[in-house]
C-alpha cells in the first residue's frame, strides 16, 4: 500500500485547483495546508503538492526523462471516466491520445489522459 506521494510543482496556486477538483472527484478530501503545500487523502493514501524553490524552476518537468512518467487512478466505472473527460474538456484541458480515446491503454482499457499544470500525465482507468 502506497502510504504518500510528494510531487513539486512550479504553480502551488494552479496545481493546488486543478488537483483539488480532480482528486474531489476521485473522492480524496482536503488534508493538509501550508504556505508551500497542499495534500488530499483516500483512505489511508495522500498525495502532497509543494512549491518548488524559484532556484529549481529552470528545467521543466517532461516525462520522458528519468523519474515519473504519469499517474494511473481508479475511476469508479466508465461513466466516470466520461464525466472527467466531459469536464477536462470544459475546463480546456486537452485529452492525450484523442484519436484512440477512450481506448489508447487498448481495447479493454477504458481510460481518459490528460496532462496536470506542469504537463504530469494523468490517467484515469475504468474498472
Amino acid at each position: 500500500m502506497l502510504h504518500h506521494l510528494e510531487i513539486y510543482v512550479s504553480n502551488l496556486s494552479k496545481s493546488s485547483e486543478f488537483w483539488g477538483w480532480l482528486l474531489g472527484e476521485l473522492g480524496y478530501a482536503p488534508y493538509q495546508k501550508w504556505d508551500s503545500g497542499v495534500s488530499w487523502k483516500h483512505d489511508e493514501t495522500y498525495l502532497v503538492f509543494v512549491q518548488a524553490e524559484e532556484r529549481f524552476l529552470d528545467i521543466p518537468y517532461h516525462r520522458s526523462r528519468v523519474g515519473l512518467n504519469h499517474l494511473a487512478f481508479h475511476a469508479k466505472s466508465r461513466k466516470q471516466v466520461d464525466k472527467i473527460t466531459t469536464q477536462l474538456r470544459e475546463k480546456g484541458i486537452n485529452i492525450l491520445y484523442q484519436e484512440k480515446h477512450p481506448f489508447a491503454g487498448g481495447d479493454s482499457h477504458y481510460a481518459v489522459f490528460f496532462e496536470d499544470p506542469d504537463r504530469i500525465k494523468v490517467e484515469i482507468v475504468a474498472p
